[in-house]
């Protein structure tokens, strides 16, 4: 167990780190806004006019992405139930939409080249997780992305040393679903109160809540928009402002 401190705020006796990806350990901002981009334009040749809706819908702004928005924090199918909202307003069933919205994504996954390649390790990412598996810390990442996805980052940029495990939402309702929660203590071999969870997201600070741990750390520093992430037990801008005390 360690003290880990993040500015004036201490968790004493921590035994395993909770990471969210994308906005956390990933630089995934460019990606994301691509992404909800290349949806909503292969969406609109299908049925023209609802591409500018569709930006809006997924927090697509310019050249800027809402961190907060529906494709920043939201599961796959989560985007896919609200893209096929917006297409059903146009007269089409609600299984055309959603198989015509499924359609688009998967087409939207093939440009290349592959979302690892394109999300880097946050600045300060590899550093933590190394210092943190060095002085006897398990780690783990809890990310609204696929299990394969995550598995795809750690294996693309050599953090498998680092990382004891990985899940993605793949089969639950989201994140917080006390069903996935469970099985990731059950693999840490760990009580709620020994994890202390790190994300960008009000998301991240429900699982901190669901799971009983013993805090959420908020981190801002992945986004070029403002992360509001006041119910967080502290926020930090850098993952250096992680520190281990003991």
């Amino acid at each position: 167990m360690a003290t880990i401190r993040c500015k004036n705020t201490q968790f004493d006796n921590v035994q395993a780190i909770l990471f969210d990806k994308d906005g956390t350990l990933a630089n995934s901002e460019s990606f994301l806004r691509h992404l909800a981009q290349r949806r909503s334009r292969l969406i609109d040749a299908r049925i023209p006019g609802v591409q500018e809706p569709l930006l809006m819908a997924f927090g697509v702004e310019g050249d800027r992405i809402d961190p907060a928005g529906l494709t920043a924090v939201g599961t796959r199918q989560e985007n896919e139930v609200a893209a096929a909202a917006y297409v059903a307003e146009t007269g089409r069933g609600w299984v055309e939409s959603l198989n015509i919205v499924r359609s688009a994504f998967d087409e939207a996954d093939k440009y290349p080249p592959c979302k690892s390649v394109q999300t880097p390790p946050t600045e300060g990412a590899a550093k933590l997780l190394e210092t943190l598996t060095a002085n006897g810390l398990k780690t783990a990442i809890l990310s609204s992305d696929s299990t394969h996805q995550v598995q795809a980052f750690i294996e693309t940029h050599q953090l498998a040393s680092y990382v004891q495990i990985q899940f993605g939402v793949d089969g639950h309702s989201s994140k917080s679903d006390p069903v996935l929660l469970q099985k990731i203590l059950s693999v840490l071999a760990v009580k709620p109160d020994e994890v202390l969870v790190v994300g960008d997201a009000s998301t991240d600070v429900e699982v901190a809540h669901n799971l009983g741990a013993i805090g959420c750390v908020g981190f801002t520093g992945g986004w070029s928009t403002v992360v509001n992430l006041s119910q967080a037990d502290v926020l930090i801008e850098q993952l250096n402002q992680i520190e281990i005390l003991t």
